[in-house]
């Protein structure tokens, strides 16, 4: 009887999970049924307003679109980087035009708000729309609703439709530029260090900055190094300048830093074989390689089927100086002289250092600051040993006398070609003003 009651008991088990198993499947059928591009018009014009700004809001739905991508690594979707209230926005649709046929199709999304929220109210979305099977749209709009008439929508172009050969093998994405920045002499020294490095393109999310910055950051659009992305996110939103909710009334945190990384990896997905996620007071500098191209080949040869490598902080504190380097004409330029920074902070103990980034766009799905959320991949920790991020501002551990501090000269290597570039690029623009 023992026996004969434990195979009665598996047999119930057995046909739960089974029947939970069908009901499973039937379910997520359903789902993707229901989101399915369905034919609502046919013999139809495109119409609507192609949107130009950086950040668009939707009406009356607590919804920002900054820019839909195609992408089909899973199946065939349009993925819209966006911003949403994390519990407000329960439905929206993508309503695709097909031409020359002229049929719309709509398609729910599926809104999917990024964990690393912070608690914030808004967070970085993923807004994913299945793309009708025998068409290729150029454009979508997005609507709270599957009916009524979209002509007066934006209608936004879908990026990245078609595949490019790589035309750079390094883009350094910083977001985001705010609080009238003026950090000049910083800035053209680690853009210089980008450079030297193999940095072919900068792309920088640009909410303010000073006059002064404003001259170098037009010098360097001009060489074509660096590309701006304008940041208005405070016409829109009440930012906060921390990365932490401080029940202060603000919507998002450190002016949507995590929405503008995520819509560069996507922006430059076709055309770079590398991302590099950092700030403008932020270099990874190598140790056992001369360059990233030379480091990144050794890395990758080291970990087959890795596309994150995540890279240490390190402060190097900019109220600690050498006596080094202390060049007169620079004297004059607002900003920190990175040369005359070698002594960086000890580790401390029980705290973890934040990391920053070198990806491969096309293997990210979604990306926080410190570490990607989504990926195609594994994720390696370089060893300090191969590099560190040497970071230049105010200390961390602002108690620590001098001599707890590290000598790391490693900046030092890059000193005659740095200084001969910062000069030329001051000499075109702060200097020449100054005359």
């Amino acid at each position: 009887m023992l026996c004969a009651g434990k195979k009665s008991y598996f047999a119930v088990v057995v046909c739960v999970i089974t029947v939970t198993s069908m009901l499973t499947v039937s379910y997520l059928r359903l789902q993707r049924l229901s989101h399915q591009p369905k034919v609502i018009q046919e013999g139809r014009r495109c119409r609507g307003k192609t949107a130009n700004s950086t950040i668009t809001a939707l009406k009356g739905n607590k919804t920002f679109i900054i820019s839909p991508y195609f992408d089909d690594r899973e199946s065939k979707v349009t993925r819209l980087i966006g911003i949403v209230h994390h519990e407000d926005v329960k439905q929206l649709y993508c309503w695709f035009c097909c031409q020359p046929n002229g049929k719309i199709y709509v398609s729910k999304a599926e809104i999917d708000v990024h964990s690393d929220r912070f608690g914030f109210p808004y967070g970085a979305a993923d807004i994913v729309c299945l793309e009708p099977e025998n068409c290729d749209p150029s454009h979508v709009s997005i609507h709270q609703s599957p009916h009524g008439n979209i002509d007066q929508l934006p209608r936004f172009e879908i990026k990245n439709r078609k595949a490019e050969t790589f035309s750079v093998d390094f883009t350094v994405c910083i977001s985001a530029m705010f609080g009238n920045y003026n950090n000049v002499l910083q800035f053209i020294q680690s853009m210089e260090m980008y450079k030297i490095l193999g940095v072919q393109k900068v792309v920088i999310y640009k909410n303010n900055c000073s006059h002064l910055m404003e001259k170098v950051l037009n010098f360097y659009i001009e060489e074509g190094t660096v590309e701006i992305i304008p940041w208005p996110i405070n016409s829109h939103l009440k930012v906060s300048s921390k990365w932490h909710f401080m029940q202060d009334g603000t919507h998002i945190g450190y002016y949507g830093q995590i929405t503008a990384l995520n819509d560069c990896i996507y922006r430059n997905m076709e055309r770079s074989k590398f991302v590099v996620l950092n700030d403008a007071d932020e270099i990874i500098l190598p140790l056992k390689h001369p360059d990233w191209k030379t480091m990144m080949n050794s890395l990758q040869e080291q970990n087959p089927g890795t596309s994150v490598f995540l890279f240490e902080n390190h402060i190097f504190p900019e109220t600690v100086s050498t006596r080094m380097f202390n060049i007169s004409s620079w004297n004059t330029v607002p900003g920190v002289n990175i040369l005359q920074h070698v002594y960086r902070e000890p580790d401390r103990k029980d705290v973890i250092n934040p990391r920053k980034m070198i990806v491969d766009p096309r293997k990210v799905i979604q990306t926080s600051v410190h570490s990607v959320l989504r990926a195609y991949g594994k994720s390696a920790n370089v060893p300090m040993d191969v590099a560190l991020i040497y970071h230049c501002r105010k200390a961390l551990q602002r108690d620590l006398p001098r001599e707890s501090l590290i000598r790391d000269t490693t900046l030092w290597r890059y000193n005659s070609s740095l200084i001969m570039n910062v000069n030329k690029v001051l000499s075109q623009t702060i200097l020449q003003a100054q005359k």
